[in-house]
């Protein structure tokens, strides 16, 4: 580690201000800067810390969706939403151990936007929005490859806007050592649309299953979708796991969270 300035504002507008310092960068859960500090991949002179903005936290019901405050932790929306919305509780409930869901945040997970992070999936496979301090971003334009979103210097992720769907499951194949998916797949029924994400296969990062969202649309079952592969084209491969068996797993997950969801 080396020396750096931390702050800890109160305030949203006071963060905002904080980060206006020359090579300041927030500091949220902390779950993956931290390791990145300590490994000198990342040397910011500032850290604004955005723990203590009250207002950047809880979770609220409005209009069919929920709205997650960006300092929402992983652990709180696990608890909060397993009446109203079981899908994402169960994504959140898998994500690490407990140590990781009650520091890390949804906010801080979407702006490091890791191939491999869970949440990806359901804001893709639902819809969802991300709301920065100067705008609302549609999840199909804000995630645009491996670590890399629509954010701009000045923009933190304030929450997201996530609609609730008839029924959902998240199924996601493990890497044991991290907990990390090699495949993930979250699945999303509404009325009139059926939405599939997949997150940890793809070199492009996380993605829609579109064919398999037609096909379920017209037969939300596994058979719709016995006869159906996705192309390991692009897909990564790695020591945990080749582009074909990544490939592979990204219909065998779609298939189960199908079923759970059935």
């Amino acid at each position: 580690m080396y020396d750096f300035e931390l702050t800890r504002p109160g305030t949203l507008d006071e963060a905002l201000a904080a980060l206006r310092a020359e090579d300041a960068q927030p500091l949220s859960g902390g779950q993956t800067l931290i390791p990145t500090l300590k490994q000198r991949l990342a040397m910011p002179s500032v850290l604004v810390s955005l723990t203590g903005i009250e207002e950047l936290r809880g979770i609220t019901r409005e209009d069919g969706a929920l709205r997650i405050g960006g300092g929402t932790t992983h652990g709180q929306i696990a608890r909060e939403t397993a009446d109203s919305f079981p899908g994402l509780s169960h994504l959140a409930g898998k994500i690490g151990d407990p140590a990781v869901r009650n520091r890390g945040t949804i906010g801080g997970s979407l702006a490091n936007n890791d191939p491999s992070a869970c949440y990806p999936a359901a804001m893709m496979a639902t819809g969802g929005t991300v709301i920065t301090n100067n705008r609302e971003i549609a999840a199909d334009d804000y995630f645009q490859g491996m670590f890399t979103t629509a954010l701009e210097e000045d923009e933190i992720v304030t929450g997201v806007r996530i609609p609730v769907p008839q029924s959902s499951n998240y199924q996601k194949f493990e890497q044991p050592a991290s907990r990390f998916p090699l495949v993930g797949v979250f699945v999303a029924r509404f009325d009139g649309r059926v939405g599939v994400g997949v997150t940890g296969a793809s070199e492009g990062g996380v993605f829609r299953w579109r064919e398999a969202e037609e096909a379920l649309g017209s037969d939300f079952t596994p058979e719709a979708l016995k006869d159906m592969s996705h192309p390991a084209d692009g897909m990564i491969s790695d020591l945990h796991g080749t582009a074909e068996y990544r490939a592979h797993l990204i219909a065998v997950m779609t298939r189960r969270a199908v079923a759970a969801a059935t």
